[in-house]
């Protein structure tokens, strides 16, 4: 079974107006105390001999912090936790934060996938998100990490943007087909509540996207894309041939993996548990000797096969029938088969070839699937 890393760094220049992440202002002296107590953090866990076979560096944005702090983040990584010869290691990154010379650390440390934040190509979209980059620099930023030595590029792209039309949508797409990106994940924009973006479309400011349009703009992604020869492999990615994420197909499949840094989470050994999201607190209980953790669960078997299954069904190919049966020693059906026959009848799901998947228009509903597995 897979085993994954998960690293949060919690810097931002500025925090996107749709954003609900944990993240803060960056400045160099907060990046020190928590690159310390990161490192104690990891010493800690690497008492467990651990082996990862995927390592994702997440946030916030882990491309703002300077260079000789993303070498002292990957060395403390590599230095604690073993990595498999053939470990997929992304980190993610804004095109106005990188450079060159970050971009070289990045692979020489061991990084060998990039995950470029870049939602939009119109200026008006990227404004209305509070974006600080322009398209321009995404082009930049390709090009130099093409150079480097990079060849798995992921581009997250959202639509839904509030004034945002299909046209624009269509025109986001096709530009970014210049870029060659071997995998895309496409989001529907969430209006978290809290958030500026939230909050101005509740006052009236702006106006959100039409569902029917936010559908048909998912139409139309699904069907560029597999014409252009990606694979739709999960609700909202899409790859060329052997470059699906395989870190988030460990969360998919719910495997385990650990997480580390304020806000982080981990699901290990049937318990979830989480780290404070305050960084002055979780760096005073590392300094402590103390875990930052301030929530954990231990999991029962009902909730372990419930995550499972509405995990499972947001991989297009579904769930595993076997490997489920193998891992709990039930089969779906005999757990669900009221909740399996209901939405069987209207279409939303369908038992075949050894898998239990969405429907086409499943896939459209999918949350309304997922409710009844909880």
């Amino acid at each position: 079974m897979s085993l994954g890393l998960y690293i949060h760094v919690p810097f931002c220049l500025r925090k996107c107006r749709y954003c609900d992440f944990v993240s803060y202002a960056y400045n160099r002296n907060d990046a020190e105390l928590y690159l310390n107590a990161l490192n104690r953090e990891m010493e800690y866990y690497a008492q467990r001999r651990l082996d990862f076979n995927t390592v994702f560096i997440g946030g916030g944005t882990p491309s703002i912090l300077e260079t000789d702090h993303l070498e002292r983040l990957l060395y403390s990584a590599r230095q604690h936790f073993q990595w498999t010869e053939d470990a997929e290691v992304t980190m993610e990154a804004n095109p106005g934060t990188l450079t060159e010379e970050k971009l070289y650390v990045m692979r020489r440390m061991g990084v060998n996938r990039l995950s470029l934040g870049v939602q939009a190509c119109q200026q008006s979209l990227l404004n209305t998100l509070g974006r600080l980059h322009d398209y321009q620099q995404v082009i930049q930023a390709v090009q130099i990490a093409r150079v480097v030595g990079f060849n798995n590029i992921n581009i997250d792209l959202i639509f839904g943007i509030p004034g945002q039309t299909l046209h624009q949508w269509q025109k986001t797409l096709a530009t970014v087909m210049n870029l060659q990106p071997e995998h895309l994940s496409c989001y529907s924009l969430q209006l978290e509540e809290g958030t500026p973006l939230a909050e101005a479309v509740a006052k009236g400011k702006i106006n959100a996207c039409p569902e029917e349009l936010e559908l048909q703009m998912y139409n139309d992604v699904i069907d560029f894309l597999i014409k252009k020869d990606y694979q739709h492999y999960e609700i909202s990615n899409f790859s060329k041939p052997g470059f699906n994420c395989e870190h988030n197909i460990t969360y998919w499949k719910n495997n385990q993996y650990l997480g580390v840094g304020p806000a982080a989470h981990s699901h290990m050994q049937m318990q979830r548990w989480s780290n404070t999201t305050e960084l002055r607190q979780y760096a005073n209980n590392l300094m402590d000797n103390d875990l930052p953790v301030v929530e954990r669960h231990h999991l029962t078997r009902q909730d372990a096969m419930s995550e499972t299954v509405f995990m499972g069904l947001r991989l297009i190919k579904g769930l595993d029938l076997d490997q489920f049966y193998r891992r709990f020693g039930q089969g779906v059906y005999d757990i669900w088969p009221q909740q399996i026959n209901k939405l069987t009848d209207q279409d939303l799901i369908e038992m075949s070839e050894g898998y239990l998947r969405l429907t086409y228009k499943g896939l459209r509903l999918a949350n309304q699937v997922f409710v009844e597995f909880v």
